[in-house]
């Protein structure tokens, strides 16, 4: 069935694969790259939350650390619940829930409550993830890559524009500005949501402490999931050891810049966004292997500029922009897949796949920071390439099991 024009009826009930309008598809994007961003706000912030809150350097640090802890509780507790609750109700609490724990961060009067608001502001964000399955269930099936890859071209956009926007807003009203803008912004969401999303519910007719156990049931059952969680967290590996890492490099002798400077880095990475509809599109036209096989060798490649990129402002934007381009391939590649392997637990095994991917963000992070300390940028590179090769060999793999 081709997407429908018009807009649904704020209680219509949509059936699953039934379609969405263009305007639903846009604000669906919107919403998930507003929310996932809220994430990522305090991370230019650091050293003005520290001096607001006489923090020191290890206590502000753990401002960041709290948003990957909270966001990771709620991959594998509430974006389940998308297979038991009825959809539209859940993202619109989610991000009601978001828009509140902002605020709590917004007037903390120290570390404690920062962090808290931290934590429980990351727990709920991941209404991000709510929405990307259901926007997927009510794509026409011929339209469900170009769908997919639209609302995660605007949630890896607030992902890499989040540095750049809240160090803007901090320099215009300090860094309390960024989260009652972020949580104006989320009650809107909330709104337009509420008023726009159709109602869907597809409950999978079981408990919810059943509903967690049937993840590994599905991890153990679906090769094709575990190999794509594979590839997936080996790319978000790569990936956040480069976004870890780059603030190192380009604070550093070779560079020297300041941190305002750093965060508008984000926007060349926000240039290979341009690849996610493509990369949809040739999903929905049956090339969705030929998306993956590409996008890992543009990864493992793309290390090369990277590398020269140390000390050369304009092979480090090439070596950005190409590994930006590969990794929302790849997302969206890996997305396509899991989601057609059972439509009927496709909020589990979306948690099941970006768990994965949030592990393995995680400890790309950490060995980025090892590799930093050890070895320089060149010990980076060369974290990054290894973790490329794995990824290439994982998909290779893959093929060679499950063909």
């Amino acid at each position: 069935m081709a997407i429908t024009t018009h807009r649904p009826a704020p209680q219509q009930a949509a059936a699953e694969g039934g379609g969405l309008s263009r305007g639903l598809l846009l604000l669906m994007a919107v919403a998930t790259g507003l929310t996932v961003a809220s994430n990522y706000l305090p991370q230019p912030l650091l050293h003005l939350i520290g001096g607001s809150l006489g923090l020191s350097t290890g206590m502000a640090g753990l401002i960041v650390t709290a948003a990957q802890v909270g966001y990771g509780i709620g991959l594998f507790l509430l974006v389940p619940l998308g297979d038991l609750f009825e959809r539209r109700r859940l993202a619109v609490t989610l991000y009601l829930l978001t828009t509140a724990f902002l605020l709590i961060s917004a007037v903390a009067p120290n570390g404690t409550v920062l962090l808290i608001g931290t934590a429980l502001t990351a727990l709920t964000s991941v209404a991000a993830q709510v929405v990307v399955p259901f926007a997927a269930s009510l794509a026409a099936p011929a339209e469900r890559g170009r769908v997919v890859g639209t609302v995660m071209m605007g949630l890896l956009l607030g992902v890499l524009l989040a540095r750049t926007v809240s160090g803007a807003l901090a320099e215009i009203g300090g860094w309390r500005t960024v989260y009652w803008v972020q949580a104006g912004l989320m009650l809107l969401m909330a709104v337009l949501l509420r008023r726009n999303l159709p109602t869907l519910h597809t409950p999978a007719g079981m408990t919810y402490p059943r509903l967690l156990g049937s993840i590994a049931t599905l991890m153990r059952e679906l090769p094709v999931l575990r190999w794509r969680m594979a590839v997936g967290a080996l790319s978000f590996a790569a990936f956040s050891a480069l976004w870890t890492s780059l603030t190192f490099l380009l604070s550093s002798d070779a560079y020297g810049w300041s941190e305002g400077a750093i965060g508008l880095m984000g926007l060349f990475g926000a240039l290979g966004s341009v690849v996610a509809n493509v990369a949809g599109r040739l999903a929905d036209r049956g090339r969705v292997q030929l998306v993956t096989g590409v996008g890992a060798v543009v990864y493992l490649v793309s290390w090369l500029p990277l590398a020269l990129g140390g000390h050369n402002l304009a092979w480090l934007i090439v070596g950005i922009i190409a590994l930006d381009m590969a990794q929302q391939a790849l997302l969206i590649s890996n997305q396509n897949v899991v989601y057609a392997l059972r439509p009927e637990a496709r909020n589990r095994i979306n948690s099941a796949f970006m768990t994965g991917n949030f592990a393995g963000g995680a400890a790309g992070s950490a060995l980025a920071s090892l590799a930093w300390i050890h070895g320089g940028w060149s010990s980076v590179a060369i974290l990054g390439a290894a973790l490329s090769t794995a990824l290439l060999a994982a998909w290779l793999l893959e093929r060679l099991t499950t063909r």
